[in-house]
């Protein structure tokens, strides 16, 4: 059987052949491009996040660097008095240098440093033979006075019974009379004169003044004596009476309430350690000295076994009344800078330089008037360096 010839293709008669339909991909392909991409994503974050975390790191780790360690304490409120401490300066109760009253030499002396005298004790012997001289030439004008002063008497005497037969005239008698008045002067001008050289002579023996004890000597036998005190003569003994004592302090002006009369004041010797001595606020001086800014202030200490020495450094404890909520600070905390008082707060770990006005002063403490709160954070000598809003790091906790 002849089958029937086909018909040729459409491109045979001229025209171009259909396009052919577009190939899809498969499932395997396309899960490989995905992952790819998903590859290329956790890359391309990977790096963004090491390198944030790198550059966070190293600004922390910068900051760190940074960071000025510091150790703190705190600002405390106070109430009740305040203890303010000071310096004194001892003095004895009684000091005197012992100066001659006459001229000539030193005899003798009785007493050296150290030695414990009462008053009217002979110290030194003074030999003065022109005075010694004088005395007795002024004992013989008293007793020629004496004399001269008799007869007047005498002559006065007889006289007044002559008027009465008239055989001397009024005249005569006025003279006697007269006389007898001039002898009653002389007499009594050189017994003055007598007292006068008796009491030098007197002074030809150096007493001690008051009861002490003898801190110098300055004299020999057989050394000058010059009278009188200044740059011609010499000072022969010094003497002072230790069995109490004046202290004296220097008072701020700010503290002058603890200069109340009759309070008690409490002193510390290095040479006593742990050991007080108690003494009490005997007077001040009523007056600010313009220049310190002080008050001076006397406290007397009894001293019966000599413990304490005249010149001795001591610590004087006052009780000052203490402003109500009060603030104070340890010294060390200040700086002092151009612009005035600072002191460095810490706050959210950086340093804040606070402006403050100082009250009084206790020594290792500071009262603060205004400026700080209290538990304030400071920071213990803090450098001149530092600046506002430095970063710190605490590394101790004071009280």
């Amino acid at each position: 059987m002849i089958e029937p010839a086909t018909s040729a293709p459409d491109h045979a008669a001229g025209q171009a052949p259909p396009a052919e339909p577009p190939r899809r991909l498969g499932p395997l392909p396309i899960i490989f491009l995905l992952f790819v991409a998903v590859a290329l994503g956790v890359m391309v974050y990977r790096g963004i996040e090491t390198r944030t975390s790198a550059q966070a790191a190293l600004e922390k780790n910068t900051t760190s660097n940074a960071a000025l360690d510091v150790a703190v304490t705190h600002s405390k409120r106070i109430t009740g008095d305040q203890e303010v401490i000071l310096p004194g300066e001892v003095q004895a109760f009684t000091d005197a240098p012992i100066y001659a009253r006459v001229n000539g030499y030193l005899r003798k002396w009785n007493s050296d440093i150290g030695a414990r005298v009462h008053k009217g004790d002979v110290l030194a012997e003074i030999d003065a033979p022109e005075l010694d001289a004088q005395l007795l030439q002024a004992k013989a004008n008293l007793a020629t006075a004496n004399a001269n002063l008799t007869l007047a008497q005498t002559q006065a005497t007889r006289w007044q019974g002559l008027i009465k037969t008239n055989a001397v005239s009024q005249d005569e008698l006025d003279q006697k009379i007269g006389a007898l008045n001039a002898g009653k002067t002389i007499v009594e001008a050189d017994e003055a004169n007598v007292r006068n050289l008796e009491q030098q002579v007197a002074f030809e023996k150096v007493l001690a003044p008051f009861d002490g004890v003898v801190t110098a000597r300055r004299t020999d036998v057989g050394a000058l004596i010059t009278a009188g005190a200044g740059a011609s003569a010499t000072e022969l003994f010094h003497l002072a009476a230790i069995d109490r004592l004046r202290v004296f302090i220097d008072l701020p002006e700010q503290d002058r309430a603890a200069a109340r009369s009759g309070a008690t004041a409490t002193l510390f010797l290095n040479e006593f350690p742990g050991r007080k001595f108690t003494g009490v606020i005997a007077r001040n001086s009523n007056a600010i000295d313009p220049t310190a800014r002080t008050l001076r202030v006397e406290i007397d200490v009894d001293n019966p076994k000599d413990e304490m020495l005249p010149g001795s450094y001591v610590s004087v404890h006052l009780k000052a009344p203490g402003a109500a909520n009060a603030i104070v600070v340890p010294s060390n905390t200040l700086l002092f800078r151009s612009e005035g008082l600072r002191v460095a707060v810490v706050k959210d770990g950086k340093a804040q330089l606070i402006p403050v006005k100082v009250g009084r002063d206790f020594g290792e403490t500071l009262e603060i008037v205004n400026g700080l709160n209290p538990d304030d954070t400071l920071i213990v000598n803090p450098p001149d360096s530092i600046l506002p809003g430095a970063p710190v790091r605490v590394m101790d906790s004071g009280k």
